[in-house]
């Protein structure tokens, strides 16, 4: 009886961290997905995106909540299949989260068809699940628990420079004005937003100093710090850019000038996610 009751507490213990995580979910993939929930052209997209780049979105979607898991998600895990839990949770969630504030607006009713509906609340799987991934680090109340400095490496930074990226990426790419922003800019100006962009990134975590700025480790050379985190990490901007703007039919009969224009302008935002999510995250 003893060990029976000795085995209980911290099972009791487990479910009520694991209820809390689901609130701090919840509330994340509102704080996420709202920008998104309250957009025109999102509801459009809902309608007219392909539903097969709909579903590769959603399939992509999974590794990379999995990934986000094991670098801290909703709970303390130790092993793969937790992860994969955690990230169909999230999924759960932001879906729930999505219905409800869509249903709440008026958005989704009895009148529309399946497909509107369900084309509107999974699109806003992606931003949903990855801020109620994310809750855990950031509205988690426990400081003890730090798995990114255990866990995190080279390839988990450009990870990670990925997803603040893709967050900021998604509020901008569904609107017009990206492609009437890329239609006013020059071939120059486009040269010159890349570099900026770049530029951005590297005094944003490196130079201003905000909360969380990284140190460059003295054997490291500024040119090879610039190079392995900030020109690596743009590239892998572009091609977050590049694949949202491909999914929502953005790319649709543009020239390759006209397809790099846009996806320049679209990496500035981009830049700037990624940068904030190697401060923060």
């Amino acid at each position: 009886m003893g060990n029976t009751h000795a085995n209980a507490e911290p099972r009791s213990g487990t479910t009520r961290e694991f209820i809390v995580g689901l609130g701090r979910a919840f509330a994340g993939a509102l704080i996420f997905s709202l920008p998104l929930l309250m957009t025109m052209e999102m509801w459009t997209l809902g309608l007219n995106v392909d539903p097969l780049r709909l579903a590769l979105l959603l399939i992509v979607l999974i590794p990379l909540l999995v990934w986000l898991s094991y670098l801290g998600g909703l709970r303390q895990n130790t092993h793969i299949v937790d992860d994969v839990a955690d990230a169909l949770m999230a999924i759960a969630v932001a879906f729930c989260a999505a219905l409800f504030v869509l249903w709440m607006f008026g958005l989704i009713g009895p009148g529309m068809s399946l497909r509107e509906i369900v084309g509107k609340i999974a699109l806003q799987l992606v931003p949903g699940s990855i801020g109620a991934m994310l809750a855990q680090n950031q509205l988690g109340g426990n400081d003890e628990w730090d798995q990114r400095a255990a866990r995190q490496n080279y390839v988990g930074e450009i990870f990670l420079m990925m997803v603040g990226a893709l967050f900021l990426v998604l509020n901008v790419a569904p609107t017009e004005e990206m492609a009437v922003i890329a239609y006013k800019m020059t071939v120059w100006k486009d040269v010159g937003l890349a570099v900026v962009s770049i530029a951005l990134m590297h005094v944003v975590v490196y130079v201003v100093e905000f909360r969380g700025t990284e140190a460059r480790h003295p054997a490291e050379s500024f040119f090879s710090v610039f190079a392995r985190f900030t020109v690596v990490g743009y590239a892998a901007v572009f091609v977050v850019s590049l694949y949202i703007l491909w999914t929502f039919g953005r790319l649709e009969g543009l020239s390759l000038e006209q397809m790099l224009s846009i996806c320049v302008v679209l990496s500035l935002p981009g830049a700037i996610g990624a940068a904030l999510a190697r401060l923060i995250l």
